[in-house]
């Protein structure tokens, strides 16, 4: 059931509330608070029971999660395919450069829309793919500078990443705990680093991080992606 993963994700919501970041870390935003309602809706409607594979992010993206609550969640694919589309709320504070607009969000969140469109492709409907697979973040903060400029989790400063990933590692053990996954998915190399450290069993591994900064990925990355899980018998 996903009631664990919803009182996990609670957790690491207040835990994560509680550290403090200094500059060149300006804003942090929590999407598991302001935009709960998608997110739980998320775990609610396909969090449940065990799944065959898990995917695993490193944190929101700017255009994605941070708007809308959805891993990944490019704002048409998670409102059209996976079927959620929920009021949100407003960071506090929140950088007068990089808005909460919600589900009106008219940027698309590339990395979301390779990795959810190449899930609709393959699957076809969401009940087939959530039927054995999950997507999940292990950071759910965003980090911008003063500028507005995106901070990744692996830019942090060691004594501001400890307790952080002490954190995200509880989450993700409980996580793994819950959904009891054949395969471990990392999308892009910080992300299976992740479970390689937390994942007591199952088979982990990588798949190229869908990114557009990535030369590699804006070459036919959902091929790329789909030939690496099926030889790996994922699908």
């Amino acid at each position: 059931m996903s009631e664990g993963l919803i009182e996990a994700t609670l957790e690491l919501s207040r835990e994560v509330d509680a550290l403090s970041f200094a500059e060149p870390t300006a804003y942090v935003y929590n999407p598991l608070s302001y935009a709960w309602q998608a997110h739980e809706t998320y775990l609610k409607k396909w969090g449940q029971g065990r799944k065959r594979a898990i995917f695993l992010g490193m944190n929101p993206g700017p255009w994605g999660m941070a708007q809308i609550g959805v891993p990944f969640g490019e704002i048409e694919l998670a409102r059209d395919w996976v079927g959620i589309d929920c009021p949100v709320g407003k960071p506090d504070p929140e950088h007068p450069k990089r808005p909460i607009e919600g589900f009106a969000c008219k940027r698309s969140e590339v990395s979301g829309r390779r990795l959810w469109g190449m899930f609709k492709e393959k699957f076809g409907t969401p009940e087939k793919f959530f039927a054995d697979n999950f997507v999940l973040n292990y950071c759910p903060l965003v980090f911008m500078e003063e500028s507005g400029r995106n901070r990744t989790p692996d830019k942090l400063p060691a004594e501001e990443r400890q307790p952080l990933d002490e954190a995200c590692d509880r989450f993700l053990q409980r996580a793994l705990q819950e959904l009891d996954p054949e395969f471990l998915v990392g999308v892009g190399a910080y992300a299976e680093k992740c479970l390689l450290r937390n994942a007591d069993k199952g088979k982990v591994m990588r798949i190229l991080h869908p990114s557009p900064a990535s030369p590699i990925a804006n070459r036919d990355w959902p091929e790329a992606a789909v030939k690496v899980l099926d030889e790996a018998g994922v699908w």
